[in-house]
């Protein structure tokens, strides 16, 4: 196991979906040229697969690993909303009480992920998400693209081109 704290990292800042499409196109092509490296605990296909999970949550529901932080979480987790959704979000964070730390890092191909991502991304660029965050309620549409833009940018760091 590697330590996402301390591990090389990209720093990355994305100020759109199409940013992230771009970022995601580099990645590609190092893929395909056999160029592309790793630094964190997971795969290209289980970084994307969770990325989209995340993403597709806000429609679809939240698992329920997820869908009930205790009052205290949603209280203190108000103060770091600006911080996560404007600044960046941790790394290193696992989630209390879910064994592997998440959920949603399905181990697929590349392909695959980066397809889920695409649409995901897709998805939330022409339509508001529809369930309140369980950490930080209801939100803007504005306010949930940036926050999947800090998360994609949180994940993607792992992930280097050459």
């Amino acid at each position: 196991m590697v330590n996402t704290k301390t591990a090389e990292f990209r720093q990355l800042r994305f100020t759109s979906f199409a940013d992230v499409g771009r970022d995601l196109d580099g990645l590609e092509a190092a893929h395909r040229a056999g160029t592309l490296r790793q630094t964190g605990n997971w795969t290209p296909g289980q970084i994307f697969t969770h990325i989209a999970a995340f993403m597709n949550y806000a429609y679809d529901g939240y698992p329920p690993e997820l869908s009930g932080p205790p009052w205290i979480v949603r209280f203190i987790m108000k103060f770091f909303k600006n911080r996560y959704l404007y600044k960046g979000m941790p790394r290193g964070v696992r989630i209390p009480g879910v064994p592997t730390g998440t959920v949603g890092a399905d181990d697929v191909s590349f392909e695959e992920g980066a397809a889920r991502v695409r649409a995901a991304l897709a998805r939330m660029d022409r339509t508001e998400p529809t369930r309140p965050n369980p950490l930080f309620g209801p939100m803007r549409h504005e306010e949930w693209k940036a926050m999947n833009t800090r998360h994609c940018e949180l994940h993607m760091g792992y992930l280097h081109p050459r």
